[in-house]
Protein backbone atom coordinates (compact mmCIF):
# COMPACT_ATOMS: atom_id res chain seq x y z
CA UNK A 1 0.00 0.00 0.00
CA UNK A 2 1.18 3.56 -0.96
CA UNK A 3 0.73 5.05 2.46
CA UNK A 4 1.82 8.28 1.11
CA UNK A 5 -1.25 8.41 -1.92
CA UNK A 6 -3.65 8.92 1.31
CA UNK A 7 -4.20 12.66 2.57
CA UNK A 8 -6.69 14.09 4.39
CA UNK A 9 -9.33 13.69 7.54
CA UNK A 10 -12.66 12.56 6.22
CA UNK A 11 -15.71 12.53 8.26
CA UNK A 12 -19.47 10.06 7.94
CA UNK A 13 -21.69 12.92 8.19
CA UNK A 14 -24.81 10.62 9.47
CA UNK A 15 -28.13 12.08 9.26
CA UNK A 16 -31.40 10.54 9.73
CA UNK A 17 -34.86 11.76 7.91
CA UNK A 18 -32.85 14.89 6.51
CA UNK A 19 -31.45 15.66 10.07
CA UNK A 20 -27.65 15.52 10.75
CA UNK A 21 -27.16 13.73 14.25
CA UNK A 22 -24.84 16.06 16.68
CA UNK A 23 -22.01 13.83 16.31
CA UNK A 24 -21.51 14.78 12.45
CA UNK A 25 -20.73 17.63 14.11
CA UNK A 26 -18.79 16.62 16.69
CA UNK A 27 -16.46 15.01 14.69
CA UNK A 28 -15.96 18.31 12.34
CA UNK A 29 -14.82 19.82 15.80
CA UNK A 30 -11.83 17.02 16.19
CA UNK A 31 -11.38 16.50 12.28
CA UNK A 32 -10.28 19.94 12.25
CA UNK A 33 -7.72 19.57 14.72
CA UNK A 34 -6.13 16.78 13.50
CA UNK A 35 -6.18 18.50 9.79
CA UNK A 36 -4.66 21.26 10.71
CA UNK A 37 -1.67 18.69 13.04
CA UNK A 38 -1.26 17.36 9.29
CA UNK A 39 -1.73 20.54 7.33
CA UNK A 40 -4.87 18.63 5.64
CA UNK A 41 -8.31 19.28 4.65
CA UNK A 42 -11.72 18.15 6.54
CA UNK A 43 -14.12 16.66 4.40
CA UNK A 44 -17.37 15.41 5.19
CA UNK A 45 -19.37 12.30 3.35
CA UNK A 46 -22.98 13.11 3.07
CA UNK A 47 -24.88 10.18 2.28
CA UNK A 48 -28.99 10.25 1.88
CA UNK A 49 -31.88 11.18 -0.98
CA UNK A 50 -32.12 14.78 -1.19
CA UNK A 51 -29.76 15.73 1.50
CA UNK A 52 -27.55 18.83 -0.51
CA UNK A 53 -29.32 20.90 1.61
CA UNK A 54 -27.10 19.89 4.36
CA UNK A 55 -23.98 19.99 3.01
CA UNK A 56 -23.50 24.04 3.94
CA UNK A 57 -24.27 22.95 7.31
CA UNK A 58 -21.05 20.76 7.68
CA UNK A 59 -19.11 23.50 5.96
CA UNK A 60 -20.20 25.94 8.61
CA UNK A 61 -19.07 23.17 11.37
CA UNK A 62 -15.76 23.07 9.76
CA UNK A 63 -15.63 21.05 6.78
CA UNK A 64 -13.67 22.33 3.90
CA UNK A 65 -15.27 19.62 1.61
CA UNK A 66 -18.22 18.17 1.26
CA UNK A 67 -18.68 14.76 -1.02
CA UNK A 68 -22.50 14.07 -1.15
CA UNK A 69 -23.76 10.58 -2.62
CA UNK A 70 -27.28 11.38 -3.36
CA UNK A 71 -29.12 8.05 -4.10
CA UNK A 72 -32.80 6.92 -3.50
CA UNK A 73 -30.90 3.47 -2.24
CA UNK A 74 -29.28 5.63 0.44
CA UNK A 75 -33.09 6.97 1.82
CA UNK A 76 -32.92 4.67 4.48
CA UNK A 77 -29.74 3.70 6.29
CA UNK A 78 -28.89 0.03 4.99
CA UNK A 79 -25.69 -1.80 5.55
CA UNK A 80 -24.73 -2.64 1.96
CA UNK A 81 -25.77 0.62 -0.01
CA UNK A 82 -23.93 2.61 2.79
CA UNK A 83 -20.90 0.36 2.81
CA UNK A 84 -20.88 0.34 -1.02
CA UNK A 85 -20.92 4.25 -1.02
CA UNK A 86 -18.64 5.19 1.66
CA UNK A 87 -15.82 2.37 0.08
CA UNK A 88 -16.65 3.81 -3.25
CA UNK A 89 -15.72 7.15 -2.06
CA UNK A 90 -12.47 5.82 0.07
CA UNK A 91 -10.87 4.35 -3.31
CA UNK A 92 -11.71 7.56 -5.22
CA UNK A 93 -10.31 10.14 -2.91
CA UNK A 94 -8.02 7.79 -0.50
CA UNK A 95 -8.52 9.67 2.94
CA UNK A 96 -5.62 9.03 5.50
CA UNK A 97 -7.61 9.17 8.19
CA UNK A 98 -11.82 8.55 8.38
CA UNK A 99 -13.62 9.14 11.20
CA UNK A 100 -17.13 7.47 12.13
CA UNK A 101 -19.71 8.39 15.35
CA UNK A 102 -20.13 5.55 17.46
CA UNK A 103 -23.78 5.43 16.83
CA UNK A 104 -26.15 2.42 15.79
CA UNK A 105 -25.94 3.39 12.65
CA UNK A 106 -22.02 3.93 12.98
CA UNK A 107 -21.09 1.04 14.48
CA UNK A 108 -22.75 -1.14 12.08
CA UNK A 109 -21.86 0.61 9.51
CA UNK A 110 -18.03 1.48 10.52
CA UNK A 111 -16.52 -2.17 10.50
CA UNK A 112 -18.12 -3.40 7.77
CA UNK A 113 -16.11 -0.59 5.58
CA UNK A 114 -13.50 -1.57 7.73
CA UNK A 115 -13.05 -5.26 6.60
CA UNK A 116 -14.05 -4.64 2.81
CA UNK A 117 -11.02 -1.85 2.59
CA UNK A 118 -8.90 -4.30 4.25
CA UNK A 119 -7.65 -1.51 7.40
CA UNK A 120 -8.13 -1.01 11.05
CA UNK A 121 -10.89 0.41 12.95
CA UNK A 122 -10.20 1.65 16.64
CA UNK A 123 -13.99 1.63 18.19
CA UNK A 124 -15.36 3.92 21.28
CA UNK A 125 -12.42 6.57 21.42
CA UNK A 126 -12.08 8.86 24.06
CA UNK A 127 -9.07 10.79 22.26
CA UNK A 128 -7.50 11.27 18.77
CA UNK A 129 -4.62 13.32 18.54
CA UNK A 130 -1.98 13.68 15.88
CA UNK A 131 2.02 12.74 17.26
CA UNK A 132 5.37 13.92 15.76
CA UNK A 133 7.67 10.93 16.19
CA UNK A 134 11.80 11.43 16.74
CA UNK A 135 11.87 11.39 12.68
CA UNK A 136 9.62 13.80 12.25
CA UNK A 137 6.86 12.16 10.65
CA UNK A 138 3.56 12.05 12.17
CA UNK A 139 1.63 9.32 13.68
CA UNK A 140 -1.99 9.16 14.52
CA UNK A 141 -2.83 8.13 17.67
CA UNK A 142 -6.23 6.30 18.81
CA UNK A 143 -7.05 6.25 22.88
CA UNK A 144 -9.67 4.00 24.09
CA UNK A 145 -10.81 2.55 27.48
CA UNK A 146 -9.96 -1.42 27.95
CA UNK A 147 -9.89 -3.98 30.34
CA UNK A 148 -13.44 -2.57 31.48
CA UNK A 149 -12.23 1.18 31.44
CA UNK A 150 -9.66 0.35 34.20
CA UNK A 151 -6.84 1.38 31.49
CA UNK A 152 -6.66 3.26 28.02
CA UNK A 153 -5.18 1.85 24.93
CA UNK A 154 -3.40 3.88 22.67
CA UNK A 155 -4.03 2.44 19.34
CA UNK A 156 -1.94 2.64 15.82
CA UNK A 157 -2.66 1.52 12.40
CA UNK A 158 0.91 1.94 10.91
CA UNK A 159 0.43 -0.32 7.86
CA UNK A 160 -2.57 0.53 6.41
CA UNK A 161 -4.93 3.33 4.78
CA UNK A 162 -7.59 4.74 6.39
CA UNK A 163 -6.73 5.00 9.48
CA UNK A 164 -10.88 4.37 10.74
CA UNK A 165 -11.67 5.20 14.42
CA UNK A 166 -15.71 5.60 15.73
CA UNK A 167 -16.24 7.70 18.63
CA UNK A 168 -18.87 8.41 21.30
CA UNK A 169 -21.23 10.90 20.98
CA UNK A 170 -20.75 13.49 23.02
CA UNK A 171 -16.66 13.32 23.51
CA UNK A 172 -15.27 15.66 21.64
CA UNK A 173 -16.67 19.33 21.31
CA UNK A 174 -18.51 20.82 18.43
CA UNK A 175 -16.84 23.91 17.13
CA UNK A 176 -19.01 27.30 17.19
CA UNK A 177 -20.72 26.85 13.33
CA UNK A 178 -19.41 29.86 11.22
CA UNK A 179 -22.11 30.37 8.42
CA UNK A 180 -19.63 32.66 6.35
CA UNK A 181 -16.94 29.69 6.01
CA UNK A 182 -16.63 28.98 2.57
CA UNK A 183 -16.19 25.54 1.42
CA UNK A 184 -16.62 23.19 -1.81
CA UNK A 185 -19.62 20.76 -2.76
CA UNK A 186 -18.66 17.84 -4.52
CA UNK A 187 -21.71 15.33 -6.03
CA UNK A 188 -20.51 11.77 -6.52
CA UNK A 189 -21.66 9.01 -8.09
CA UNK A 190 -20.56 5.99 -6.19
CA UNK A 191 -22.50 3.05 -8.67
CA UNK A 192 -23.74 1.44 -6.22
CA UNK A 193 -24.95 -2.21 -7.51
CA UNK A 194 -27.77 -4.14 -5.94
CA UNK A 195 -26.43 -7.51 -4.74
CA UNK A 196 -27.79 -10.56 -2.71
CA UNK A 197 -26.51 -8.32 0.60
CA UNK A 198 -29.23 -5.85 0.11
CA UNK A 199 -32.12 -6.29 2.47
CA UNK A 200 -35.57 -4.59 1.28
CA UNK A 201 -37.29 -2.24 4.19
CA UNK A 202 -41.08 -2.64 4.45
CA UNK A 203 -42.16 -0.33 6.74
CA UNK A 204 -40.04 2.36 9.38
CA UNK A 205 -42.72 2.08 12.29
CA UNK A 206 -41.67 5.17 14.85
CA UNK A 207 -43.01 4.05 18.06
CA UNK A 208 -43.45 6.94 20.45
CA UNK A 209 -41.74 6.89 24.04
CA UNK A 210 -41.27 9.93 26.16
CA UNK A 211 -37.34 9.47 26.59
CA UNK A 212 -35.25 12.16 26.93
CA UNK A 213 -32.01 12.83 25.74
CA UNK A 214 -29.45 13.57 28.41
CA UNK A 215 -26.90 14.56 26.22
CA UNK A 216 -29.01 17.60 25.52
CA UNK A 217 -29.22 18.56 29.22
CA UNK A 218 -27.51 21.73 30.49
CA UNK A 219 -28.56 20.08 34.35
CA UNK A 220 -28.05 16.73 35.10
CA UNK A 221 -29.21 15.57 38.94
CA UNK A 222 -27.33 11.30 38.62
CA UNK A 223 -28.46 8.60 40.99
CA UNK A 224 -26.24 6.04 41.93
CA UNK A 225 -27.27 2.77 44.02
CA UNK A 226 -26.47 4.63 47.58
CA UNK A 227 -30.21 6.79 46.40
CA UNK A 228 -30.97 3.21 48.28
CA UNK A 229 -34.89 3.27 46.66
CA UNK A 230 -36.18 3.37 43.22
CA UNK A 231 -38.47 5.41 45.12
CA UNK A 232 -35.84 8.20 46.16
CA UNK A 233 -35.17 8.95 42.21
CA UNK A 234 -38.76 11.14 42.73
CA UNK A 235 -36.75 13.31 44.59
CA UNK A 236 -34.33 13.24 42.65
CA UNK A 237 -36.41 14.59 39.91
CA UNK A 238 -37.51 17.32 42.26
CA UNK A 239 -34.66 18.64 42.21
CA UNK A 240 -34.04 18.11 38.85
CA UNK A 241 -37.12 19.83 38.14
CA UNK A 242 -36.77 23.58 40.02
CA UNK A 243 -33.22 23.44 38.27
CA UNK A 244 -34.80 22.69 34.50
CA UNK A 245 -32.90 19.68 34.46
CA UNK A 246 -33.17 15.97 33.90
CA UNK A 247 -32.20 13.04 36.07
CA UNK A 248 -29.78 10.17 34.65
CA UNK A 249 -27.91 7.49 36.00
CA UNK A 250 -25.24 5.16 36.97
CA UNK A 251 -25.18 1.55 35.46
CA UNK A 252 -25.62 -0.03 38.35
CA UNK A 253 -29.23 1.84 38.78
CA UNK A 254 -29.86 1.12 35.25
CA UNK A 255 -29.21 -2.45 35.86
CA UNK A 256 -30.98 -2.62 38.52
CA UNK A 257 -34.54 -1.49 36.32
CA UNK A 258 -34.58 1.95 38.81
CA UNK A 259 -34.05 4.25 35.56
CA UNK A 260 -33.92 3.26 31.34
CA UNK A 261 -31.15 2.93 29.56
CA UNK A 262 -31.45 6.05 27.86
CA UNK A 263 -30.89 7.65 31.39
CA UNK A 264 -27.50 5.85 31.55
CA UNK A 265 -24.18 7.85 31.86
CA UNK A 266 -20.66 5.58 31.71
CA UNK A 267 -18.68 3.87 29.60
CA UNK A 268 -21.45 1.21 28.80
CA UNK A 269 -23.90 4.50 28.49
CA UNK A 270 -23.66 8.08 27.40
CA UNK A 271 -21.07 10.75 27.49
CA UNK A 272 -22.50 14.06 29.33
CA UNK A 273 -21.30 17.70 29.38
CA UNK A 274 -23.81 19.78 31.35
CA UNK A 275 -23.04 22.66 32.82
CA UNK A 276 -23.81 21.10 36.07
CA UNK A 277 -23.85 17.83 36.79
CA UNK A 278 -25.07 16.34 40.66
CA UNK A 279 -23.72 13.16 41.41
CA UNK A 280 -26.21 11.54 44.21
CA UNK A 281 -25.29 8.53 45.70
CA UNK A 282 -22.76 7.58 43.22
CA UNK A 283 -19.26 6.37 44.35
CA UNK A 284 -17.51 7.05 41.20
CA UNK A 285 -16.33 4.00 39.55
CA UNK A 286 -13.83 4.33 36.13
CA UNK A 287 -16.36 3.52 34.33
CA UNK A 288 -18.98 6.30 35.35
CA UNK A 289 -16.45 8.93 35.14
CA UNK A 290 -15.70 8.17 31.66
CA UNK A 291 -18.78 9.33 30.96
CA UNK A 292 -18.87 12.84 32.90
CA UNK A 293 -16.03 14.31 34.16
CA UNK A 294 -15.98 16.83 31.58
CA UNK A 295 -18.34 18.50 32.61
CA UNK A 296 -18.33 21.94 33.68
CA UNK A 297 -19.54 22.10 37.06
CA UNK A 298 -19.42 18.97 39.21
CA UNK A 299 -21.10 18.96 42.86
CA UNK A 300 -20.89 14.90 44.40
CA UNK A 301 -23.18 14.26 47.33
CA UNK A 302 -22.01 10.98 49.20
CA UNK A 303 -22.01 10.05 52.63
CA UNK A 304 -19.09 7.59 52.20
CA UNK A 305 -15.87 11.12 52.46
CA UNK A 306 -13.52 8.42 50.32
CA UNK A 307 -15.85 7.70 47.60
CA UNK A 308 -13.19 8.76 44.06
CA UNK A 309 -16.19 10.81 43.19
CA UNK A 310 -15.15 13.24 45.47
CA UNK A 311 -11.79 13.27 43.12
CA UNK A 312 -13.47 14.91 40.35
CA UNK A 313 -16.22 17.25 42.34
CA UNK A 314 -15.60 20.56 42.03
CA UNK A 315 -17.51 20.97 45.66
CA UNK A 316 -18.21 17.57 47.59
CA UNK A 317 -20.67 17.11 50.41
CA UNK A 318 -20.63 14.56 53.31
CA UNK A 319 -24.12 13.57 54.49
CA UNK A 320 -27.36 11.60 53.97
CA UNK A 321 -28.55 12.53 50.97
CA UNK A 322 -32.20 11.86 52.36
CA UNK A 323 -31.80 15.02 53.93
CA UNK A 324 -29.65 16.58 51.82
CA UNK A 325 -31.20 16.76 48.66
CA UNK A 326 -34.79 17.68 49.82
CA UNK A 327 -33.09 20.58 51.91
CA UNK A 328 -30.92 21.88 48.48
CA UNK A 329 -34.20 21.71 46.76
CA UNK A 330 -35.78 24.25 49.46
CA UNK A 331 -33.53 25.91 49.31
CA UNK A 332 -33.25 26.86 45.53
CA UNK A 333 -36.89 27.31 45.44
CA UNK A 334 -36.75 29.91 48.31
CA UNK A 335 -34.04 31.66 45.96
CA UNK A 336 -36.36 31.68 43.14
CA UNK A 337 -39.50 32.95 45.00
CA UNK A 338 -37.40 35.79 46.19
CA UNK A 339 -36.65 37.18 42.24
Amino acid sequence: MDLEAYKGVFTFAEQVDGNLTPVSLELLGIASDLAESLREQVTAVLLGKQVQDLAPGLIAAGADRVIVVDDPELEIYRTEPYTQAICAVIEAYKPEIFLVGATAIGRDLGPRVAGRVHTGLTADCTKLEICELEDGSKQFQMTRPAFGGNLMATILCPDFRPQMATVRPGVMVRKVADPDRKGEIVNFDAKLEKNNCYVDVLEVVKSAHNKVDIQDAKVLVSGGRGVGDPKNFAMLQELADVLGGEVSASRAVVDAGWQGKERQVGQTGKTVRPNLYIAVGISGAIQHLAGMEESDYIIAINKDPDAPIFKVADVGVVGDLNKIVPALTEAIKAEQAKK
